[in-house]
């Protein structure tokens, strides 16, 4: 879906969501992309649920933090590992994948990872990986990414900046670092703009359903003959990215099409060059490049709220700026 910007960027992140009131907080930290940047999780997150990850999901995460504090190896290797775990598995010690690739890193026996029983052990897996990342040189002055790249030699290289700040936030939800408070002030968020975003924010953790999505809430998904289909979306009940939008708008009275291309078409646009400054809470931002293929809705800060892709659930997460495509505003 997006790329994070990559190393050295710094981002300013968000998140206390009181979803019983409606309130939205904001808790502002620092996270850079190089080593010796700070690593925690916005207020409310645990060690068993953090940024639309489940308890499974931590437990694995954990498992790759404590495999790294026992082989000393320093806290940006913490992240690089996840980065890497939730790029290729979204943290599930997965029993298949890409030819013979198997585990939380998806592995491949046949490049020397091990035997299948082995790299299905998410310790035995975390610690290959570490052992492979301590011997790249300057590894903990390289972008994330790169990193990640040089230990897996994957044929998409481009998809690990991406999950890098999500990783940042889950090695702090393990580790129980909360993201200090330097800024309580409210986003002003009134009227219909806050029942958008209420609604969108109702829906955190639902499923990831290709075709999913209502005007009453989330709807069992439908085939597309490719990635939908391997993760079944179709037999999920949930939303996808304008299933999602679709839905919070309709609870402010806003009938959308379900298609992100079609609700690009619509309201007052707010044009790439504008960036981000000129956002509003509840503006539609939309992904490309090409074609558009993806919405979310805009809560502040740099941050939406969005349906992300097959496997994942709906989860609030920094605009993509190197995908961005412009946004509307619809109230």
């Amino acid at each position: 879906m997006g790329r994070i910007a990559a190393a050295g960027a710094v981002f300013v992140v968000v998140l206390i969501v009181l979803i019983g009131s409606g309130a939205i907080g904001v808790v502002q930290a620092v996270f850079g992309s190089s080593g010796g940047s700070m690593n925690c999780a916005p207020a409310g997150a645990t060690a068993t649920s953090a940024v639309g990850y489940g308890p499974a999901e931590m437990s694995n995460a954990a498992t790759i933090v404590a495999v790294g504090k026992r082989m000393n190896v320093p806290e940006q290797g913490w992240v690089i590992a996840i980065t890497t775990a939730i790029t290729e598995s979204q943290l599930q010690n997965r029993d298949g994948g890409d030819r013979d690739s198997v585990g939380l890193f998806q592995q491949r026996p046949s490049q020397g990872w091990g035997t299948v029983a082995q790299i299905m052990d998410p310790a035995y897996s975390s610690e290959q990986f570490y052992q492979r990342l301590t011997v790249v040189p300057n590894w903990q002055t390289m972008p994330v990414a790169q990193v990640a790249q040089t230990v897996q030699r994957s044929g998409f290289p481009d998809r690990y900046a991406k999950y890098e700040q999500v990783a940042r936030q889950i090695v702090g939800a393990v580790q129980g670092a909360t993201c200090s408070i330097s800024d309580t002030s409210q986003i002003p968020v009134t009227g219909r703009a806050k029942l958008v975003i209420d609604a969108a924010l109702s829906q955190l953790g639902v499923p990831y359903a290709w075709g999913g999505g209502t005007v009453a809430g989330p709807s069992q998904g439908i085939r597309d003959g490719g990635v939908a289909d391997q993760h079944g979306d179709y037999a999920k009940i949930g939303f996808d990215c304008s299933g999602l939008t679709l839905f919070a708008y309709a609870q402010a009275g806003i009938s959308l099409p379900h298609q992100s291309q079609g609700q690009f078409t619509l309201g007052t646009p707010v044009p790439l060059s504008a960036a981000l400054a000129a956002l509003r809470p509840a503006d539609l931002v939309f992904y490309s490049p090409g074609a558009i293929h993806h919405v979310g809705i805009y809560l502040g800060n740099g941050l939406m709220v969005n349906a992300y892709e097959s496997g994942t659930v709906v989860r609030v997460q920094p605009i993509d700026l190197s995908e961005y495509a412009g946004a509307v505003r619809l109230l």
